[in-house]
């Protein structure tokens, strides 16, 4: 009993955070792992690990059995191990609100769904909303953004597949706007807007 009282404690506190960790993400905001390079430098891509004060779970010292500290101990640190060669990038926070009435503004970062494959998620920026006029980079052509659309690029243009490929998306793919680089640690911040004023004029 030693064993299963404090184990099924935090099991149901983990499903209860889960749980309302979903209403959350379902609702206000959820958070992304980032990979690929083409919004570097605003994002890293490189596995930052876990540093080694999250190897020792607190919830240990709770649990007086010696063994009972061995094995959750064991399990703790196989965790962390397993997560840190799951993030591949930098773990950052899309906001939904946005969603409404969609509210954005020109050089945001926003989280969209592939035209293709609705399963895979780009995060990119918005470099102009629909109406807008806008110069293709690198070319010398205009471009009216058609309504229910806007333009995206990647900071790393050299790598990025954007809408210099697959031209304008729908503002009905937008899944939100990320607002802040929340691991790790060393480089938790707020996302800047940088906006493309020389190629871009508002009708």
């Amino acid at each position: 009993m030693g064993t299963l009282n404090p184990l099924w404690f935090f099991v149901k506190k983990s499903m209860t955070v889960a749980l309302f960790g979903i209403t959350i993400s379902d609702r206000f905001a959820t958070v992304y792992s980032l990979t690929g390079t083409s919004m570097s430098p605003t994002f890293t891509t490189s596995s930052p690990g876990f540093p080694g004060y999250l190897k020792g779970i607190s919830f240990v010292k709770a649990i007086q059995s010696k063994n009972d500290q061995m094995f959750i101990g064991y399990v703790s640190r196989n965790l962390s191990k397993l997560i840190s060669r799951m993030i591949t990038g930098d773990i950052v926070l899309v906001e939904k609100f946005c969603l409404e009435k969609y509210k954005f503004s020109r050089g945001d970062v926003i989280a969209f769904k592939s035209l293709s494959d609705h399963k895979r998620e780009f995060v990119k920026r918005l470099i102009a909303l629909p109406g807008d006029w806008m110069q293709i980079s690198d070319t010398s052509d205009i471009l009216k953004i058609p309504e229910g659309h806007c333009w995206v690029e990647g900071d790393n243009k050299e790598f990025s597949l954007d809408s210099r490929h697959f031209g304008p998306i729908p503002l009905g793919l937008v899944q939100g706007r990320v607002t802040h680089i929340i691991w790790p640690p060393q480089r938790i911040s707020k996302v800047e807007r940088k906006v493309a004023m020389e190629r871009v004029r508002s009708t």
